[in-house]
């Protein structure tokens, strides 16, 4: 079996981002839909009304993940798509950690 690194495109799929914006809005629908007791005996009025803004909830939470996730695209340099991916993203590489931990100056004293 290959060693196959996924680059950042097969990472950042747009099928996959728009399946994450419908489970969140699903979800907000959902919360809101029982929240609201839309599931219990109530009269028909209140329960259209539940439906209503549940659908409501769910519409203004897929535009707002959908456009949030687009904006984080945004900040994805374009010449680094076709990168591979090897190592933590959000991770420093070990020559930053070195000279994090190693300063050259020595250690600072406390000025009086």
């Amino acid at each position: 079996m290959t060693d196959h690194k996924p680059t950042r495109r097969d990472l950042m799929k747009p099928v996959q981002l728009l399946g994450l914006a419908f489970i969140a809005a699903l979800f907000a629908g959902v919360v809101t839909l029982v929240s609201m007791g839309a599931f219990q005996a109530r009269p028909a009025e209140e329960i259209q009304r539940a439906i209503v803004i549940g659908a409501i909830a769910a519409g203004v939470t897929f535009i707002v993940v959908l456009v949030s996730v687009a904006l984080l695209l945004l900040a994805v340099d374009p010449a680094q798509v076709s990168k591979q991916v090897d190592r933590p993203l959000l991770v420093p590489r070990e020559d930053e950690q070195t000279a994090a931990s190693d300063p050259k100056d020595g250690p600072e004293t406390p000025r009086t």
